[in-house]
């Protein structure tokens, strides 16, 4: 056998017509005989946000027992063969300053906007906006140093509602979790083809004719560069060739999913108001964004992921569930026990939708692991009861094993009116990204880590 130093790039990305595909992480991507060659590759971090609206059924959510021997509940039920990968954090608030007169109002926009920047809205309709800057942003501004997309904003509802959404506060504050700055709210992208493209296609124009002609032809991305794949497959090692293949399967099953979706939009659907390339099923267009974001981290794109399973105030329906009321104004339940059973289904459906994503996740080999070991993830919302408004003991987890820097398979309880600001701290000090303080934050969370 002939060992050679010689290692393929990294950032090795094969170029075809409209088309780029960046590689995996392969063992031959590691020089031999070397340190780095002779010992696990140091796992990369990746950070990521599950955002779900109006609020979840408490008493559903909180498990049974703290520590590691808590139960699951009806609603993290799908998470349990996950336990390992789990931390599910009660008693962290989200309780903003106290506001005088109508600033006092929009608990929807403050619940959304507080997420991830622990900054309460500037109370305006107009183009006057203001928060702070998001935790995914102040990862993405190191993380994305070393990746093609310093980030992605990802959802499943249009962000095109413009002006007053929630009592006096701007709609910019309900269609997003993610900021740039004080007063760049990032817009959320909902269609999986613009997605795909994003990440691995070129069409080199906007203009909407090419494009969609572009679609029609329905050309693989892959069959771009198939040559340029079959060569480089010929220089790998068995394992190498092995983790190529299963990665290339992965992206062409997205591929066709969403030409499919594309397809089934084009169809006379009187009830479906959906731009073409989303999927008309509610659950087809979650599992495919989930499976975009998995390529996305296998291809080292971007590390840094934020997902908006609805906006606040969504009026979602949910027949194939049972319940075709819509969801924000059943989430106002009055303790109706039909509503709180209709919004318990809806909260289940939720987690098993995330549970798909961690399973997608535990299967995609990274380096010495799995992207589910090497990737952290925030689920939760902005707020607790919904038919209250309560930014207080929000419906918080942490998923992943953090390259090793988490210790999950808990249950932990937090002393009320600790802030969520410590939980953001702690990500980014785990991130390798440290911030002396976040919003209202008071110190690290130092139970949760390793």
């Amino acid at each position: 056998m002939i060992i050679t130093r010689k290692a393929i790039d990294r950032r090795t990305i094969l170029r075809g017509v409209g088309a780029a595909i960046t590689l995996p992480l392969l063992d031959s991507m590691v020089p031999a005989l070397t340190a780095l060659g002779r010992t696990a590759a140091k796992p990369i971090r990746r950070f990521g946000a599950v955002y779900v609206p109006n609020g979840i059924v408490m008493k559903n959510w909180t498990p049974l027992g703290e520590g590691p021997a808590f139960e699951f509940t009806p609603t993290l039920q799908p998470l349990e063969p996950f336990r390992d990968w789990v931390l599910v954090l009660s008693g962290l608030n989200s309780k903003p300053p106290v506001a005088l007169g109508l600033a006092a109002a929009g608990p929807h926009a403050r619940a959304s906007t507080r997420f991830l920047t622990d900054v309460p809205p500037k109370y305006t309709t107009g183009s006057e906006i203001e928060a702070g800057i998001s935790v995914d942003q102040l990862a993405a501004r190191e993380l994305g140093q070393q990746t093609q997309f310093a980030s992605l904003e990802l959802g499943l509802e249009s962000a095109e509602s413009v002006g007053d959404c929630d009592l006096g506060y701007s709609c910019a504050y309900t269609n997003t979790i993610s900021w740039r700055s004080a007063t760049t709210p990032l817009p959320t992208e909902t269609n999986p083809r613009v997605v795909f493209e994003r990440l691995f296609g070129d069409t080199r124009t906007t203009d909407p004719t090419v494009r969609a002609a572009r679609i029609r032809s329905e050309r693989s991305i892959l069959d771009s560069v198939r040559e340029k794949i079959a060569a480089r497959q010929r220089e790998l090692g068995p394992r190498d060739r092995g983790k190529l293949n299963e990665y290339l399967e992965a992206v062409r099953d997205v591929e066709r999913r969403v030409q499919k979706a594309e397809q089934q939009s084009d169809l006379e659907l009187t009830a479906v108001e959906q731009p073409a390339g989303i999927p008309t099923k509610f659950e087809d267009h979650a599992k495919l964004m989930f499976d975009l974001q998995v390529l996305a981290y296998q291809s080292d794109l971007t590390r840094v992921i934020t997902f908006m399973i609805g906006r606040e105030l969504s009026g979602r329906t949910y027949p194939q569930l049972g319940v075709p009321d819509a969801h924000h104004p059943i989430s106002h339940h009055q303790n109706s026990p039909d509503k709180l059973e209709k919004l318990g289904k809806i909260d289940v459906h939720h987690m098993t939708l995330f549970a798909y994503f961690l399973e997608r996740l535990r299967m995609t080999p990274d380096g010495d692991g799995s992207l589910l070991d090497h990737v952290m993830i925030i689920y939760g919302a902005g707020m607790s009861d919904g038919n209250q408004h309560a930014p207080g003991n929000l419906p918080i987890l942490l998923a992943g094993g953090g390259g090793g820097r988490l210790k999950g398979g808990q249950h932990v309880q937090y002393r009320e009116e600790t802030p969520l600001a410590n939980l953001h701290v702690t990500i980014l000090d785990k991130l390798g990204v440290p911030v002396e303080r976040l919003g209202d934050s008071t110190g690290e969370l130092t139970d949760l880590v390793l």
